[in-house]
């Protein structure tokens, strides 16, 4: 069994992450310094003995590769990051730390640790707009967003720092991830946790746009299970895959799967597009397949089932 390391543990992805490694038996030093993360998504975790939380910034100059050199784990899992499109785009500056600095220290604690390999958080948000469907990992990218940019930087930054250094970096490109634990209080939290949490109020959702964009939902539980192969798998060498579904679907379409579970809540509001968005994301998951072994196992329609049954309000008689 492997020691991994998982920064932002304490997240949507992470918190799954760490969980599903635990499960494989795996031991896990998870970092979080708890900015979006909470420590109630670790309550499972945090009762194993083969976990531990350090309440770390992963920004901060020096403070990461202390913990790696004390700790010295096999691989590390970078999840810790500012999640948003939209708050990248009002705050360029926190963008370029969280996502780009931070990724420098995290390749620079594996370089000077020795660490075997890195994983790599990376997203959909690097091809950009208007590529040919579905989209595959040799794609022209085109980021029309400063987070974006920033996670193609970094997947360039530690793709060369392994080159030259001698660890194996997997870049997983996902698409859109949904779950138990994504937060809908945030206002940059994922399109299905936000509709989650109005159609559970009886409140109508918005969609900005006509609502014919199209995501690749995938489920966090597979993206969990896909961090792990990529941290574990015998044989990898560096290189970058998508982790998605290869299905698309329509706001609209995810409105109507809401609407068949809460049939008294009032059609959606549409509201103008967002600046930064993308109209049409889907990706090709076969690079996935044939480098991880992985392949995304549930549907849209059965995970939007199993997240608003677990997140349902009892009734009060």
């Amino acid at each position: 069994m492997a020691k991994i390391l998982v920064t932002g543990a304490a997240g949507f992805i992470g918190s799954h992450t760490t969980d599903f490694l635990l499960a494989e038996g795996q031991t896990v030093v998870g970092v979080d310094n708890l900015r979006t993360g909470h420590r109630e998504n670790l309550t499972a975790a945090l009762r194993s003995p083969r976990f531990a939380l350090h309440p770390l910034d992963v920004a901060a100059p020096g403070a990461l590769a202390a913990l790696v050199a004390a700790e010295r784990p096999d691989a590390i899992i970078h999840l810790a990051a500012l999640v948003s499109v939209q708050e990248s785009i009002a705050n360029p500056a926190l963008n370029f730390s969280l996502n780009l600095q931070a990724t420098h220290l995290v390749a620079e604690a594996a370089r000077a640790s020795g660490v075997g390999r890195v994983v790599f958080a990376s997203s959909a948000a690097i091809y950009g707009d208007g590529v040919a469907q579905p989209v595959r990992e040799a794609a022209e990218k085109r980021p029309v967003s400063p987070y974006g940019a920033a996670k193609l930087a970094s997947e360039d930054l530690l793709l060369g720092h392994g080159a030259c250094y001698g660890f194996t970096v997997r870049c997983q490109r996902y698409f859109n991830v949904y779950g138990p634990r994504q937060d809908p209080a945030s206002p940059y939290s994922g399109v299905i946790s936000i509709f989650a949490r109005r159609y559970r109020e009886g409140k109508p959702v918005a969609i900005y746009g006509d609502g014919r964009q199209t995501r690749d939902f995938v489920a966090v539980r597979d993206v969990a299970r896909a961090n792990a192969l990529a941290a574990t798998r015998p044989g990898l060498i560096s290189g970058a895959v998508n982790i998605c579904t290869g299905r698309a679907t329509s706001l609209r379409e995810l409105a109507e799967i809401f609407s068949t579970h809460n049939p008294g809540v009032a059609a959606p509001t549409y509201a103008p597009a967002r600046p930064g968005d993308i109209l049409h994301s889907l990706g090709d998951p076969a690079s996935a397949g044939a480098e991880l072994g992985f392949k995304a196992t549930t549907a849209v329609a059965k995970g939007l089932a199993e997240l608003i049954s677990e997140t349902a309000v009892p009734l009060l008689s």
